[in-house]
């Protein structure tokens, strides 16, 4: 399964959406954040696998493995072993909501990681709709509550490992791109979840003494276990798809990873139709301005071409 470059914007945002509640069902789960990611990458990388051996044109997960195995594993440690180890071990440290603010930088460090890796400068307006959005997403996440957002001391290792997160998720959604050409998205994606899934449980048992066996699931309580399995199928086996499989296949990697940017505003959308929780004036000026930078940033080429009309 290849996505089409027409439709690599259309799936990148349902990435977009499963992240956007990736930290709730997290919390949820009710185990420490090293445990959950073992839980998540396990059964999402299984879940990929599955989707994988049913797809005729993506079943054959070993002509990729012969032809660059060592080049699959590193990526699959670097982007999903250590990635979501620092995401789910972040939580353990800082709240949801400075986790979900220093994650949603991910397209900024996607436009660094495409500069140095590829030689792709951002470009000025790159870079000033992406400091704009950043802004606007830490006054809707904290209602312009800078010291909500810094926290206590003992919240900086959270930030820092969700920087890192942030820093390298995107490092390997700008090199796992040309794999993907070579093989095809879904094939790469599933073999990446499931090898650093099986990364994260040999690390996570060595270093943490938590040795996760899967069917113990049905021994959780239900909010717990359903918890873990909409992380695993809804937050990792289709949003990874999604999110990882559009961003390969569009045109400029950048400007789709500026979706990431909607993020929070799926999330207040959801708590004011879930929760009937309304955002406060202040948020919503925030809103319309990282709205603004997102499309701003999509539709520039089309805005510069009428400002030269």
């Amino acid at each position: 399964m290849n996505i089409p470059e027409k439709w690599a914007y259309p799936a990148v945002m349902i990435g977009v959406a499963g992240h956007a509640s990736s930290e709730f069902f997290a919390k949820l789960g009710g185990v420490a954040g090293p445990e959950t990611s073992v839980w998540r990458y396990l059964l999402g990388g299984f879940g990929l696998i599955l989707w994988a051996l049913w797809d005729r044109d993506s079943r054959d997960l070993i002509t990729p493995l012969r032809k660059e195995g060592l080049n699959i594993v590193w990526l699959s440690l670097m982007g999903v072993t250590v990635t979501y180890l620092f995401f789910h071990w972040a939580l353990d440290y800082a709240t949801v909501i400075q986790v979900a603010t220093v994650t949603t930088t991910i397209p900024i460090f996607v436009a660094i990681a495409n500069w140095v890796l590829n030689g792709v400068h951002p470009g000025t307006v790159k870079m000033i709709t992406g400091a704009l959005a950043v802004l606007g997403i830490a006054v809707l996440l904290t209602d312009g509550a800078l010291a909500a957002l810094a926290g206590e001391a003992g919240t900086l290792p959270g930030v820092l490992l969700a920087m890192g997160c942030a820093a390298l998720g995107s490092f390997y959604a700008v090199l796992i791109k040309p794999v993907m050409g070579r093989h095809g998205g879904l094939r790469i994606i599933a073999l990446t979840m499931m090898i650093g899934g099986i990364g994260l449980w040999f690390l996570v048992g060595a270093a943490w003494g938590k040795w996760v066996n899967p069917l113990s699931i049905v021994e959780k309580p239900a909010l717990a276990a359903w918890s873990l399995i909409i992380l695993a199928l809804w937050n990792t086996t289709i949003t990874q798809l999604m999110w990882f499989g559009g961003l390969s296949a569009a045109p400029d990697i950048t400007r789709a990873s500026y979706l990431f940017f909607l993020k929070p505003i799926i999330a207040a959308a959801l708590a004011v139709l879930i929760l009937n929780s309304y955002p406060t004036g202040l948020q919503v000026l925030a809103i319309v301005l990282v709205t603004a930078c997102v499309l701003v940033e999509l539709y520039w080429p089309r805005l510069r071409a009428l400002g030269r009309g």
